[in-house]
C-alpha cells in the first residue's frame, strides 16, 4: 500500500491516526490522501491504524499511492480489551461491546506515545479522542491538529448544551425541550430524550470532555469535514470560539461511481440494479454501520417501504441477514422493485448514480455531507449521539431534507424510543416522493448544495484553498521551529 519509493527528504511528514470507528477512519484516510495529492512535492501521509482498520481503507491509498502520491499506512496493535480477533471499529463490534471499543480507544495512548516519539513525524493530525497527542506533539516540537469527522454545527451545539449541562441532568428527560444557548442563526430546540447520552447522565464521554476541548483549544488547529457553504454562519463562530486555527477541508470525498470499493468490499450488484431503475425514481435507505435495530422495527420499515409503492435499495447490517428480519412472504412481493443488500454498500457510487432520487438516513454527517455533494434530498431518521443534531442543520437551516416521523417518542437511548410504524413509514416516503410534494423543493436545495460542495473542492474554492493554506502553515512551521502549543486560543 506504499506509494513508489521516492526522495521524501524535503517532503513533510504527516501522521494521521483515527479512533476506532468507520464514520472517522474512513473520512481520515480520505483526508490522507487529499493532502498527499495536493502537494506531492511538499507532503507524505501516513495513516496510522489497527490491521483490521487498514484493510477498510486499503483501496483508498492503495489507488492514490498508485497515483504516484506519497501516502502510506502503519499499523499497530489493537489493545487486548476482550474482543474477538478482527472486530477494531464500532461498526464491527455489537451493540453489548460497544463499550470495549471505547475502552480500546483510552488504552492506545500507550501505545501511540512510544510509536510517535519513535518516528518522529512533522506533523500529527489525530482523532478527537485522542487528547494525549497534543502533548506528546508539544514533546517533539510539532504540530498537532485536532481532526474532526462531523460538522460545526452540531460541535457547537454540543458546546454550547455542555455549558448548561447541570441544568440538563438535575430536569431529567421529562423536561421541556431545550434552547440551544449562543448559538448563531436561528433558534434551535431539542428535547432532552433526543441529546447525546453524555449531555444527560455521566459517561465515558462525559468524563473527558473538558480534557478533550482542552486538547483542542491547545492545539495547532483543527481540520474539520465540512465546507463554509453549508454550515455558515457556524463557521465564523467555530474559527471564533473552537480553534487556534480552523481549516474547512470538505467535502474530503466525492461522489463517484468508481468508488465501489471504499471502506469496504462494496455490493456492484445494486449499482447494475439501479441502472434499470428510471431516473430519480428509487430511495436509498441506509442507516450506517453503527445502526442496531429490533426485530420489530426491521419488520416495520420492511412493511412500510413494500406499502410506499416505490423502488427502493434498502442497506442492512450483515447480522440482521438472518431470515427473523423479514415478514413472510416479503421478498416476493417486493421483487424488482426493491433489493436488499447484507452488509457495506458503496455509498458514494450509489448516491452518485442517476437512478437515486432520495436517502431515508440516520444523520450521520458523512451520510449528510455524501447526500449534500451529491445533490440527494433526504429523508431523516436520527438514532443516536449528535444525530438529532444534524437533524436540524438539514430540515430547518440547509433545508435539504425532511422527517420520516414526528408522530412519537425519538430518542438517542436504548429502550426510550417507540417504534415506528409501517404506515408512518410508508406515508412519509410516498408522499415525499410524489409529484408536486415536498421532493422538489428539497431536491433543488440538495443540487444547489452540490454545485457549491463541488465548487468548494476544485481549484481556488474554500475547501481547496484551506487544505493549500494548511499545508503553507505546516511548511512555515517547519521553517520556524518547535511549535509550543500551549497559551491562550488565537484566532485567525
Amino acid at each position: 500500500m506504499a506509494a513508489a519509493v521516492v526522495d521524501s527528504g524535503k517532503r513533510l511528514r504527516v501522521f494521521f491516526l483515527p479512533s476506532f470507528a468507520l464514520g472517522h477512519l474512513i473520512p481520515m484516510a480520505d483526508l490522507a490522501c487529499r493532502m498527499a495529492a495536493a502537494r506531492p512535492a511538499e507532503v507524505e501521509a501516513t495513516v496510522v491504524v489497527t490491521p483490521a482498520n487498514a484493510a477498510r481503507i486499503a483501496p483508498t491509498v492503495t489507488r492514490t499511492a498508485a497515483a504516484g502520491h506519497a501516502v502510506h499506512v502503519l499499523c499497530y496493535p489493537f489493545p487486548d480489551v476482550g474482543l474477538e480477533e478482527g472486530i477494531e471499529c464500532l461498526g464491527d463490534a455489537a451493540a453489548h461491546d460497544a463499550w470495549r471499543v471505547y475502552r480500546a480507544v483510552e488504552q492506545s495512548q500507550t501505545i501511540h506515545e512510544p510509536l510517535l516519539r519513535h518516528h518522529r513525524p512533522d506533523a500529527i493530525v489525530s482523532d478527537v479522542p485522542f487528547w494525549w497527542t497534543t502533548e506528546i506533539a508539544a514533546e517533539l516540537g510539532v504540530p498537532r491538529f485536532t481532526f474532526h469527522p462531523v460538522g460545526v454545527f452540531p460541535q457547537l451545539a454540543m458546546n454550547n448544551l455542555f455549558t448548561i449541562r447541570p441544568d440538563i441532568v438535575r430536569g431529567g428527560s421529562a423536561s421541556r425541550p431545550v434552547s440551544v444557548p449562543g448559538f448563531p442563526g436561528k433558534e434551535i430546540t431539542i428535547p432532552v430524550s433526543e441529546l447525546p447520552t453524555f449531555l444527560v447522565q455521566d459517561d465515558h464521554l462525559s468524563m473527558s470532555w473538558d480534557r478533550m476541548k482542552a486538547s483542542q483549544l491547545a492545539c495547532f488547529g483543527v481540520i474539520v469535514n465540512t465546507f463554509i457553504d453549508l454550515e455558515q454562519p457556524y463557521c465564523d463562530e467555530f474559527s471564533r470560539v473552537d480553534a487556534r486555527r480552523s481549516y474547512f477541508v470538505g467535502p474530503v470525498a466525492q461522489p463517484s461511481r468508481s468508488a465501489v470499493h471504499r471502506g469496504g468490499d462494496g455490493n456492484a450488484d445494486c449499482l447494475r440494479w439501479l441502472s434499470t431503475k428510471p431516473s430519480r425514481s428509487v430511495v436509498y435507505v441506509c442507516f450506517g454501520s453503527w445502526a442496531h435495530f429490533s426485530v420489530t422495527q426491521i419488520k416495520e420499515l420492511a412493511l412500510g417501504l413494500e406499502a410506499s409503492n416505490q423502488p427502493f435499495l434498502w442497506v442492512i447490517r450483515s447480522d440482521d441477514s438472518n431470515s427473523l428480519w423479514a415478514p413472510a412472504g416479503w421478498e416476493q412481493r417486493v421483487a424488482g422493485r426493491g433489493m436488499v443488500v447484507r452488509g457495506w454498500a458503496p455509498q458514494l457510487a450509489v448516491l452518485a448514480h442517476q437512478s437515486v432520487g432520495a436517502f431515508v438516513t440516520h444523520c450521520g454527517w458523512n451520510s449528510i455531507l455524501e447526500a449534500a455533494s451529491a445533490g440527494v434530498p433526504v429523508l431523516t431518521w436520527p438514532l443516536v449521539f449528535e444525530q438529532f443534531i444534524n437533524e436540524r442543520l438539514v430540515t430547518e437551516v440547509a433545508a435539504f431534507g425532511a422527517r420520516v416521523w414526528d408522530g412519537g417518542k425519538r430518542s438517542e437511548r436504548d429502550g426510550e424510543a417507540e417504534t415506528v410504524p409501517a404506515e408512518a413509514i410508508a406515508r412519509a416516503v410516498a408522499g415525499f416522493m410524489e409529484a408536486g410534494g415536498q421532493w422538489e423543493k428539497t431536491a433543488a436545495r440538495a443540487r444547489e448544495l452540490a454545485e457549491r460542495a463541488c465548487a468548494a473542492v476544485n481549484e481556488n474554492g474554500s475547501s481547496w484553498r484551506d487544505i493549500h493554506r494548511l499545508v503553507d502553515d505546516l511548511v512555515q512551521a517547519r521553517a520556524s521551529g518547535p511549535e509550543t502549543p500551549q497559551g491562550n486560543p488565537v484566532n485567525v
